[in-house]
């Protein structure tokens, strides 16, 4: 397990404790009462540091590389019915975006998200999670399928924006995420959407717009990253700590300024620590979702949805 500079003291009593174990079942003593006594240690000392955490190191959680990404909460919530779909079937297959057909309990969603890679040849594979025109127009005609089944969608979101490269650009890169949100507006189905990492730009909002948004504690949400910030505003990225400050961009800044409906608060220390947890958590809520809406009707459940992003924007008319 990887630990950060601010998880040190936990990462100390930890490795304590399984020394403990193993010596206990190496030697066959009995050590469980200084195992039980270093184990509430250990909790102490997550919830102690946890519940301090700064701006900046929930944006080091969102990051850290055992937390689950989307292919891993699809696989445990769906039970392995996932059937991926590929291809824009206008220009080619973007692998930083994944979607297809997937039963929770015996409903089918379609599932959608953006996913990164958990070794270097992975995260070429992926591209970092950023993906280009053709994973946009994939999630777009997707969610278009989606539709003419009348079936719910599911968005996974944890990206750190857009792919930048000027092939991106020249393919239109700008056109197809504005044409996802446009169409996502008025989709005849219910779209929920969930923030499990990085949420960045429009990269995010290319397939973040949705009935529901819910964010994962240690996740974050912004119209930029903390280093990009950094360098625009000071002409370098270290001052990121302070950007990720300035930028409001936590689950509960979201929260506060109700541009979320809920926060998913992670198993303690984190969902890297506790995945299962995490996707018995996520599921149940994808089901609350679910429920909630398929009792609205459809031209009000549009209706609500437009209303909801027309609300966040104040502007007057002369």
């Amino acid at each position: 397990m990887e630990y950060f500079n601010f998880e040190k003291p936990i990462e100390e009593i930890y490795n304590q404790y399984i020394n403990c174990v193993t010596i206990g079942e190496k030697n066959g003593i009995d050590m469980s009462d200084v195992c039980k006594q270093l184990y509430d240690k250990l909790e102490l000392t997550i919830k102690k540091i946890h519940q301090k955490l700064t701006p900046w190191q929930r944006v080091q959680l969102s990051r850290h590389p055992n937390r689950p990404y989307t292919l891993d909460y699809i696989t445990n919530i769906t039970k392995k019915s996932f059937i991926e779909l590929h291809g824009d079937r206008l220009f080619g297959d973007d692998k930083a975006i994944v979607g297809g057909f997937g039963k929770i309990n015996e409903t089918t969603f379609m599932l959608i998200g953006t996913q990164k890679g958990r070794n270097i040849k992975e995260r070429q594979y992926r591209r970092f999670g950023m993906p280009n025109p053709e994973g946009y127009r994939k999630a777009l005609r997707l969610m278009k399928l989606a539709e003419k089944f009348n079936k719910p969608v599911v968005t996974f979101i944890d990206t750190p924006g857009a792919f930048p490269g000027i092939e991106a650009e020249e393919r239109g890169q700008g056109e197809s995420i504005g044409k996802n949100i446009y169409e996502m507006m008025s989709l005849k189905v219910p779209i929920i959407v969930l923030i499990i990492g990085e949420g960045a730009s429009g990269g995010a909002l290319g397939i973040g717009i949705g009935d529901t948004i819910s964010m994962m504690e240690n996740s974050w949400y912004s119209v930029i990253s903390p280093e990009s910030c950094s360098t625009i505003l000071w002409g370098d990225w270290s001052k990121k700590e302070k950007s990720a400050k300035l930028l409001k961009l936590t689950s509960y800044d979201m929260y506060k300024f109700k541009l979320i409906d809920e926060i998913i608060e992670e198993p303690l220390g984190g969902a890297h620590l506790f995945p299962n947890q995490s996707f018995k958590i996520v599921k149940e809520k994808i089901i609350k979702y679910y429920k909630k809406l398929s009792k609205i009707d459809t031209r009000l459940m549009i209706k609500n949805r437009k209303e909801k992003y027309i609300s966040i924007g104040k502007f007057n008319e002369c």
